[in-house]
């Protein structure tokens, strides 16, 4: 039984041309074209890169479905016996909230590779993942296939910079991910964190910029003033000037730095943490 389109007239057919039904697994769809499967058959992927939907936006798409049906087919690929979604679980979920009994489908024929980095694409392109889930899914591509940060950053047009400032944030508190990912604090602000070693003292700045509300530049303002104020025994008699240069730096390349001076000339001492954060100060120094 085909789903009756309500409120589109024509405009749902030139979308979905013919409206085939797919009902049993033996029934073998022709791949790329726009068909309508059982929702039952279709399962979310465990690995989807996005992994918090709104109840608001998902109950409005749901009412939106109950009165139009879905207009926008969701992309899967065959697994097993059923229909795995690589682009379009909200759609998927608020179909299955609406009580529909099918769902319009692309079925493309691609590897997990391929359906995680399609998954991360849709997501990004239509700005659904937060900071924290973006940077699980860059480590997940990263670790699961063998990849680069270039070769992440190319697939999904982004610079490598900034896949690997993203990544940079997994190494902050839970408590200060779980700020990101509910949008108390941004990624800025997290990046600014990071260059704090002290773990407790990060939370404390992290809970005082969510409480005041304190924006990107005014906690890195506060950040650096509350290093000053800190008796530093072995810098006691450096120079103002040498100390600003290494806040500067600090800033800019989100990471400890070290500046020794002598008469003949003197030395930069940079931290990194592994070798996808020296990739990324390379190409911060290079660039």
């Amino acid at each position: 039984m085909v789903v009756k389109k309500r409120g589109l007239g024509k405009g749902l057919s030139a979308l979905i041309p013919g409206d085939p039904v797919v009902g049993l697994l033996n029934e073998e769809p022709e791949k790329d074209s726009v068909l309508k499967l059982d929702i039952e058959l279709v399962e979310p992927n465990e690995d989807q890169p996005r992994q918090k939907f709104e109840k608001d936006s998902l109950h409005e798409l749901t009412a939106s479905i109950e009165m139009y049906g879905v207009i926008q087919p969701i992309v899967v690929r065959k697994k097993g016996n059923k229909y795995q979604i690589v682009a379009g679980e909200r759609r998927w979920r608020a179909a299955k909230a609406a009580n529909l009994k099918k769902i319009p489908c692309i079925i493309k024929d691609i590897d997990e590779k391929e359906a995680m980095k399609l998954a991360l694409i849709e997501n990004i392109q239509r700005q659904d993942l937060n900071p924290i889930e973006e940077a699980f899914a860059f480590q997940g591509l990263m670790k699961e296939y063998h990849l680069t940060q270039e070769e992440v950053a190319k697939s999904i047009g982004k610079s490598r910079s900034y896949i690997a400032n993203t990544i940079r944030l997994l190494k902050l508190d839970k408590e200060i991910k779980d700020y990101i990912a509910e949008g108390k604090i941004t990624s800025g602000h997290g990046r600014a964190l990071l260059s704090i070693d002290n773990e407790e003292e990060r939370r404390k700045v992290a809970e005082s910029i969510v409480n005041k509300k304190i924006n990107v530049r005014d906690t890195e303002s506060m950040i650096k003033n509350r290093k000053k104020s800190k008796p530093k025994v072995e810098d006691d008699d450096k120079d103002p000037l040498v100390r600003e240069v290494e806040d500067n730096l600090m800033r800019t390349l989100g990471t400890k730095v070290k500046l020794t001076t002598k008469k003949d000339g003197g030395k930069i001492e940079i931290q990194f943490y592994d070798y996808e954060d020296l990739q990324r100060l390379i190409e911060l120094i290079t660039n």
